[in-house]
């Protein structure tokens, strides 16, 4: 047994998640897991709330403000491929940010994925159409949409980690729902953000100006998440593996000359870390 697990598997409740806080009553949540908790459901909720604003707007206002056609379902058919370009970026978003959330950091990525998908929605907000700035409004549109969908990617496996590495033993189910509760509460803000935008700003208005504000609004709700998530600590799971870090960089380099390959498998730092484990 390693020397981190053997510390965790000295403090009750520990084992399978962060060790208990010095001085924590039973089955009440430390502060810092519920910082970390608070901030994953935060963070999840304005993130899916940006990700389907887009796909509302797109319904009601990207067609003729963004692929003017002769055809009204054209349009629509044009907005409705945008909102699938955030789709296609997920994925990639959630392999690169993955693949550095382990080397860097869980809480890094998360800010950056945070900033990232506040900072596409918001531009959005003040994206000239295409009657302003012809063929580069659709470009802008979908490169925006690209980062929108990468950021969310990051965020939805890294805000998991977060919220479940943090958890005590037996916990780490029930803490990692925070990040799934983001997503129907970012689908039910979004929508209600439309539904309130349109009952108060007149049709005309809305159609030229009125859809911009719940883009604009997310540049509070990031704000509101990034403080807190700002205050969460590193997961306690990062901080072990990097305090180990030296000796299983030096196994895995050992390896890696022997073999020639390029890394070692999570599987295998894992086993680099004891006196008998291997990397390759």
């Amino acid at each position: 047994m390693s020397s981190t697990n053997a510390d965790r598997a000295a403090v009750p409740g520990a084992p399978g998640g962060a060790p208990a806080a010095p001085g924590a009553a039973p089955g009440k949540m430390p502060g810092a897991a519920k910082r970390a908790v608070m901030g994953s459901f935060v963070g999840s909720t304005i993130e899916w709330y940006d990700f389907f604003i887009f796909g509302t707007a797109a319904s009601l206002v990207f067609g003729p403000q963004f692929f003017p056609s002769e055809s009204a379902v054209a349009s629509t058919l044009a907005a409705f491929a945008t909102f699938a370009v955030g789709f296609i970026a997920r994925p990639v978003g959630g392999v690169l940010m993955g693949h550095f959330g382990d080397r860097i950091g869980r809480k890094s990525m998360l800010v950056l994925s945070l900033g990232l998908m506040g900072s596409a929605t918001v531009a959005m907000g003040f994206l000239p159409n295409y009657d302003a700035i012809g063929v580069w409004a659709p470009i802008l549109l979908v490169t925006l949409r690209f980062l929108q969908g990468f950021g969310v990617g990051g965020e939805w496996g890294g805000a998991v980690l977060m919220a479940t590495e943090h958890a005590p033993r037996g916990k780490a189910g029930l803490y990692g729902v925070a990040p799934q509760l983001g997503v129907p509460a970012g689908v039910l803000l979004a929508n209600l953000a439309f539904l309130l935008i349109t009952n108060v700003v007149p049709d005309g208005d809305f159609k030229q100006w009125g859809w911009r504000i719940p883009f604009l609004l997310s540049a509070t709700l990031i704000a509101l998440a990034m403080w807190i998530r700002l205050g969460v600590l590193e997961s306690p799971e990062f901080e072990a593996a990097k305090s180990d870090g030296d000796v299983v960089r030096a196994r895995c380099s050992k390896s890696s000359a022997r073999t020639g390959a390029a890394s070692c498998s999570p599987a295998a730092r894992s086993s680099a870390r004891t006196p008998s484990g291997s990397c390759g």
